[in-house]
């Protein structure tokens, strides 16, 4: 029906050799640090480093938790554990991202938003390179740095056009 690689059997994936896990984990941490090299381009708290990391470690908890030895027998535990990756590592990376955003209740601002949520796809990128989803990968990472460098002058033209205040568009990340 459909050609593509994320179609393919359960053993196609969580059989992978040493090779496939070194790329699939080297994959993880190029496009965390990727990700980091903008939020230090733009002098945000979380950079290459930081986000190679979480990326990394979100790939690492998820291979390590499909590459048991006949989990590929056990569709039913295979998902649930999927599940659970998908919940365990994106709920913790929730508080790493919590910790950059600022609340200052005098100004009435929040800032840290923008590099909160690029700490929460930057994982979720790391998991998808660990169950080797390289479609969804590089569509994700293309949209990510669209949202990243090119959306916010379009943001900031837009609000200004609307009668915003554009002051507000640069606190946010």
């Amino acid at each position: 029906m459909f050609d593509l690689p994320y179609f393919a059997t359960a053993s196609q994936y969580f059989d992978i050799g040493l090779i496939d896990l070194i790329l699939r984990l080297l994959a993880a941490t190029v496009i965390g640090m990727l990700i980091g090299l903008n939020r230090d381009i733009n002098g945000k708290p979380t950079g290459m480093r930081t986000l190679a990391l979480v990326s990394l470690g979100a790939a690492v908890v998820s291979v390590v938790a499909v590459h048991f030895e006949d989990m590929i027998d056990h569709p039913d535990a295979l998902s649930r554990v999927v599940q659970g990756i998908l919940q365990g590592v994106l709920t913790g990376v929730g508080f790493i991202g919590a910790g950059v955003i600022m609340h200052q209740p005098k100004e009435k601002s929040v800032s840290g938003l923008t590099t909160a949520a690029t700490v929460w796809i930057t994982a979720a990128l790391g998991i998808a390179c660990a169950l080797a989803a390289w479609h969804i990968v590089l569509v994700a990472s293309v949209i990510t740095f669209f949202v990243l460098v090119v959306l916010k002058p379009i943001e900031t033209f837009l609000v200004g056009l609307f009668g915003g205040n554009v002051e507000t568009v640069k606190d946010d990340d």
